[in-house]
């Protein structure tokens, strides 16, 4: 309850959204008690589908991981201890992402056969809703990791976006065989000889992204944070160039009231809390992570998308 630049208030937000999207589930809330009293309070429907567990420490968002696997009082690891014993079946937090990564590896561990958990996350393109993985757990990766990504991306498209065979791709420098390095060839390689050589598309590139050649998108983590913040910051720029266009005359601005209907469609397709919660796949329990600067709406998304994985037997998914 306590992680996030909004907390605990956006969390109890979202809790409300979510419960009244899934009537059935039960939420375990972690945090200052005393605090988080009052707000329960006034959101019944939060009140009624949750549980609240004290825990007396919350993990800033500067904090370094090492100092927080220190922290055994704070919200987030309770929150995960509570995965571990079996109580919960995953946790969803917007806290510090290094704090959340290093407890969860410490404590769930990983699933068999997996050698480093990835974040994948959800993006829109041309041709509909993509995974791309990892987004920022793995600054470096051998060609194993990567093979890894590919087999877990799959099952995660699978699972959340529904695809029975969805296509996946290499981000490279080029789409020819040639090129990239010998970490991104040797997975290829594999790739073409194992059970998904008929999805494998092969290498893709940055403008595969938005074009949505493949249903999911493989890389290593510093390569798919760059992508993704660049992603946000051409969102961002593409909105308010829209709003300088349409408000720089008044032709302009009633051409804004003959498009609106459209616009607000495509602000809606395009609006990132749609795309909030990035699940930390391969470790042994649902870990989503919602973004710091998520509101209630977002975050009940990123409530959403762990739904989506226990009601779907994701792990159980991998394991096979």
């Amino acid at each position: 309850a306590m992680g996030g630049d909004h907390a605990p208030e956006m969390v109890i937000g979202g809790l409300a959204l979510a419960a009244e999207r899934h009537p059935a589930a039960r939420f375990l809330l972690i945090g200052d008690e005393q605090r988080l009293a009052p707000m329960l309070w006034r959101q019944k429907r939060a009140a009624a589908h949750c549980t609240v567990r004290h825990a007396p420490e919350a993990i800033p968002g500067d904090l370094k991981p090492t100092a927080a696997l220190r922290l055994r009082g704070a919200s987030m690891r309770v929150a995960i201890d509570s995965v571990a014993a079996g109580e919960s079946a995953g946790v969803v937090s917007a806290g510090n992402t290094g704090a959340l990564l290093a407890l969860a590896k410490i404590v769930l561990k990983t699933l068999p056969g997996i050698d480093r958990p990835a974040m994948a996350g959800i993006s829109p393109s041309a041709r509909g809703d993509l995974v791309m993985l990892d987004l920022g757990a793995n600054v470096a990766c051998d060609a194993r990791n990567l093979v890894e990504f590919a087999v877990m991306g799959d099952v995660f498209a699978r699972t959340v976006l529904g695809l029975p065979a969805p296509t996946i791709g290499l981000l490279n420098v080029g789409a020819e065989e040639m090129k990239g390095d010998e970490r991104v060839r040797q997975a290829a390689d594999v790739l073409r000889e194992s059970y998904l050589a008929a999805q494998f598309h092969g290498f893709v590139e940055g403008h595969d992204i938005a074009a949505g050649t493949t249903d999911v998108i493989v890389t290593d983590g510093f390569t798919g944070n760059v992508a993704l913040k660049t992603g946000e910051g051409a969102l961002k720029l593409i909105s308010s160039l829209l709003r300088q266009v349409f408000a720089s005359s008044l032709a302009a601005r009633l051409g804004y009231l003959l498009a609106r209907a459209g616009l607000d469609r495509l602000r809606e397709w395009l609006d990132p809390r749609r795309y909030n919660g990035a699940v930390m796949l391969g470790l042994n329990g649902v870990v989503v992570k919602s973004h710091g600067g998520a509101d209630a709406y977002g975050f009940a998304h990123a409530i959403d998308v762990g739904m989506d994985m226990v009601v779907h037997h994701f792990n159980e998914r991998m394991r096979e």
